[in-house]
């Protein structure tokens, strides 16, 4: 496995390496303990799966302390492209953001820490993804930002016309109006 720090170093690509014959392919997707030598210390006890269909974005989601999540990312079918945003205020890279896309093809995974809203966007039709989470999902902790917040200025590789959102996700507050996190303490 390759581990790619991003431009804000606590999101990491994770590259598996990928032994392809006549029959298939094999790869190791995760390995705890290269995972937490290479990665963090993170323990997952949750994983979740979505499909979806083109066009379809799904964020930009999160949960507060003491129930925020970190989470690593994967698509089994199909093709995303996953944003991670640093909304910990008073972080070097606050108001930043990482775009990667994730596919059946490249097999690449995304980790993503506590402090930083996730969402994606789906480029192909019939998308399948997985997460692993850190910890359980708890609805009156859960928060997220606009999709399309203007100080974030994502480019989610869709036409807007195109975009499909939830009638939840339609509703989001700006990132100046949403509940953030403190750089200054440790959620992990």
């Amino acid at each position: 496995m390759k581990f790619i720090k991003c431009s804000i170093p606590e999101v990491i690509i994770i590259e598996p390496l990928v032994r392809e014959d006549s029959r298939g392919y094999f790869m190791e997707s995760f390995l705890l303990e290269k995972f937490r030598r290479e990665v963090s210390t993170t323990e997952f006890i949750q994983e979740n799966e979505s499909s979806s269909r083109r066009g379809v974005v799904r964020g930009l989601h999160y949960q507060l302390h003491p129930w925020s999540q970190s989470k690593l990312i994967r698509v089994v079918t199909g093709r995303i492209l996953d944003i991670a945003v640093d909304i910990r205020k008073g972080s070097p890279n606050f108001r930043e953001y990482v775009a990667v896309e994730l596919s059946d093809k490249n097999k690449r995974q995304l980790f993503i820490p506590r402090g930083f809203a996730h969402g994606f966007s789906v480029l192909e039709d019939n998308t399948i993804v997985q997460y692993k989470a850190d910890n359980i999902y708890k609805p009156e902790y859960e928060r997220a930002v606009r999709w399309n917040d203007s100080q974030l200025n994502i480019d989610w590789q869709l036409p807007e016309s195109e975009i499909i959102l939830s009638e939840k996700d339609k509703k989001h507050p700006s990132l100046d109006d949403a509940d953030l996190f403190d750089y200054k303490i440790s959620f992990s």
